[in-house]
């Protein structure tokens, strides 16, 4: 298994995807979200998986801010990219698959 958690520092569901994975003694690599965001590959990935609609922390003062409602859908996931913070977090990877947020019941199947 190559797991990778990108998540948040101010996160809750992302400490709780840590803890539950180091309870259980699985390797993974932690990326924050906030400083280092999605590559666009991993991205496509990822959306891919969950869908757009999982990933978009609508939430947040920033989808407010930057009015991601009212944008094109391709403009929409330019800012995605862009402004990290918009994510819903924690997400979780294991090569393709992918989940967004708390999702222990998923992942026990990749074991």
């Amino acid at each position: 298994m190559n797991i990778q958690i990108f998540g948040s520092s101010k996160s809750f569901d992302s400490k709780k995807a840590e803890r539950w994975f180091k309870e259980r003694r699985i390797k993974y690599q932690y990326i924050d979200m906030a400083s280092k965001g999605l590559s666009p590959g991993e991205y496509r990935s990822v959306k891919a998986r969950v869908g757009y609609e999982a990933l978009v922390n609508r939430k947040c003062r920033a989808y407010e801010e930057l009015y991601m409602a009212y944008i094109t859908p391709e403009a929409a996931e330019e800012k995605l990219l862009e402004y990290p913070e918009l994510f819903n977090t924690p997400v979780v990877r294991n090569g393709k698959e992918a989940t967004v947020g708390y999702h222990p019941e998923i992942w026990e199947t990749w074991q």
